[in-house]
């Protein structure tokens, strides 16, 4: 399946989305031929309701500066997704949204439920919740992507794919297969000396497997050196030339706080390279 409608997710409080991101989101866009529909927020806050905070602080008055704030932010973010699409001739809408604060990445998962790929920012500590929400809820794919100024232009021509026999490396690769199917080179990428891995097939029967798609994978094998998962992955990815990263998302939600695994958790709050996670 191709990746024809895709949701942008930007943030508008407490710190706005760079706008860096839109232009980032309109390239993904246009590289896939999709229509791109990006949401933002206008969070409310909630005030006590005590007499202490009103007579005191005037708590109800920064709660509606706050989310007048919000709002030129979310205003601003969409207004330059739809200037930079129509710039690019990508096909796009703009959704502005009203929301308290602890319900937004609830809503934001049955957007991302709608739609055949989210393209996130890559999370601030104050809304990393909202990215494990999209990614481990909405059973959609999720591309998080840098925040910080790329070298190049976003292009998927060097996909990396890690893989280590798991379920959730596996539901990557087939959800990845259409952006498997462009790149021009394709790397799989296995990690030894950091776990044990629960199968006899040889990674070589992936490869096999990508070939009847008509993709020319290589294989490599990375020994970890006792050094964090983390940091394995990225120097990886930089040493290779990687444009895109393919990855199982791994994690356990427990009472809605999820216990993210490291490479998960390292990549996704400081990903090198953009970083296609799957659940």
């Amino acid at each position: 399946m191709a990746f024809k409608d895709v949701l942008l997710t930007l943030m508008s409080y407490p710190e706005p989305t760079p706008v860096s991101v839109a232009d980032d989101a309109v390239s993904v866009a246009a590289a896939l031929g999709a229509h791109l529909a990006a949401i933002s927020c206008e969070v409310h806050l909630e005030a006590p309701g005590n007499f202490l905070a009103k007579a005191i602080i005037d708590v109800p008055g920064i709660v509606a500066h706050e989310s007048a704030k919000s709002r030129e932010n979310a205003q601003g973010l969409l207004a330059a997704l739809e200037a930079a699409a129509a710039r690019s001739g990508v096909s796009h809408e703009a959704i502005l949204e009203k929301c308290a604060a602890h319900k937004t990445p609830a809503m934001l998962v049955e957007y991302a439920r709608l739609r055949d790929l989210t393209i996130m920012p890559e999370p601030e500590a104050f809304d990393l919740w909202y990215a494990e929400e999209i990614i481990f809820e909405s059973g959609r794919p999720t591309l998080i992507l840098p925040t910080v100024p790329l070298s190049r232009p976003i292009q998927f021509g060097s996909i990396g794919v890690a893989w280590d026999f798991s379920r959730t490396a596996t539901r990557a690769v087939s959800d990845a297969l259409p952006l498997l199917e462009k790149a021009e080179k394709v790397c799989i990428f296995i990690v030894r000396n950091e776990k044990s891995f629960n199968s006899q097939r040889s990674p070589d029967e992936l490869a096999e497997n990508l070939a009847r798609h008509g993709i020319d994978a290589v294989l490599d094998e990375v020994d970890a050196d006792g050094r964090p998962i983390g940091e394995v992955f990225r120097a990886y990815v930089l040493s290779r030339g990687i444009d895109l990263l393919v990855m199982g998302a791994y994690g356990q939600s427990r009472w809605r706080e999820f216990v993210l695994g490291g490479a998960t958790r390292s990549l996704l709050s400081k990903p090198p390279v953009p970083v296609f996670f799957s659940r």
